[in-house]
């Protein structure tokens, strides 16, 4: 059997999911999305590393720019007949701010553990527009993904056995922190949380559109993992001087999984599921015990499906626009 699995974002979580599937089915082959050629070269280089027999192949992609959507999804259905699962990984964190104020707050109030856990009231973000004229941070964790997902389903739903969506969201994704009214969050300073939330509206909509057409939706949270997006929060320094604390807090905080291969579990748990048994509705979270077990939580999802469905169509009305600019790029 070969699979093809399109991993977003090849290094941590990234890194580590192309890895664990290798561990899982050394007969997969694996086509792993970076940025850039030399990002390309050395995640797989990595891997081969690790698995010489994988069969590993690579496309260059911004998910952040429309036209490299465009490109990236004709070459994948020019070297491809079915994608069996898709990871749509990519996602960025730009100009992160730590409240500290609101965090010594927590600590007072008895919150402090929730607000380290989701980071609800002291991450904020700086956000920017991109290219195409959309909001960064909107883009690349989401529409980006988005497009591509639309772009692919000659390859995602024409399967006799069933195809896999698997998105990376997050603890962060909060409804407070999303608007349909200013749903790119150009307005608002938690970028990253009003995306991830996003994220979980727009599983449930595909889930309600795709089943019949043998297309499943799961998001997961990987959990607080040290990835070179963490470690922009604070300086590296700090890092070191907190890794011990961050470990006694573990035992408290299950989702502190800390590593990327721990981080990795509930993506690789979905993989050996059958999707017409899972609960769309669920957001399934890599969690690690403080002994160091690593498991798999399903938690419901807080999704509001009336906003989901509108907030669906704005993505279809975003698509259109997008597709009307560069429709010299379409087949």
């Amino acid at each position: 059997r070969v699979v093809s699995d399109t991993v977003r974002l090849c290094s941590g979580v990234g890194l580590a999911l192309c890895q664990r599937l290798l561990e899982e089915d050394g007969r997969i082959h694996l086509c792993i999305a970076c940025r850039n050629t030399q990002k390309n070269e050395d995640t797989r280089d990595l891997i081969l590393a690790s698995h010489p027999a994988a069969q590993v192949s690579t496309v260059e992609v911004d998910l952040g720019n429309m036209a490299s959507v465009l490109r990236v999804a004709r070459e994948l259905r020019c070297r491809f007949q079915r994608l069996d699962f898709v990871y749509l990984n990519a996602g960025i964190m730009p100009n992160p701010h730590v409240n500290f104020k609101a965090l010594w707050h927590g600590l007072l109030t008895g919150k402090v553990l929730h607000m380290l856990t989701t980071a609800e009231g002291i991450m904020t973000q700086t956000d920017r527009l991109n290219g195409d004229g959309l909001q960064e941070v909107f883009t690349t964790n989401l529409f980006g993904h988005f497009m591509l997902v639309r772009q692919l389903e000659p390859l995602l739903c024409s399967n006799e056995k069933p195809v896999r969506l698997i998105w990376t969201s997050s603890s962060n994704a909060r409804e407070s922190a999303f608007s349909l009214s200013d749903f790119q969050h150009a307005k608002g300073q938690e970028s990253y949380s009003s995306s991830k939330y996003a994220t979980d509206l727009t599983s449930v909509v595909l889930n309600r559109k795709f089943n019949k057409q043998g297309l499943y939706s799961s998001v997961v949270c990987p959990g607080l993992v040290m990835s070179n997006m963490t470690y922009r929060i604070l300086p590296v320094f700090l890092w070191k001087l907190l890794m011990p604390i961050m470990w006694l807090i573990r035992f408290f905080a299950k989702t502190y999984t800390l590593t990327p291969y721990n981080g990795a579990e509930a993506h690789v748990w979905l993989f050996k599921q059958k999707p017409e048994y899972l609960d769309p509705l669920v957001k399934y979270h890599s969690c690690t015990s403080g002994l160091g077990k690593s498991y798999v939580e399903p938690r419901k999802m807080e999704v509001d499906e009336e906003i989901a469905e509108k907030f669906y169509q704005k993505l279809l009305e975003l698509e259109k626009q997008t597709l009307e600019r560069y429709s010299d790029l379409l087949d």
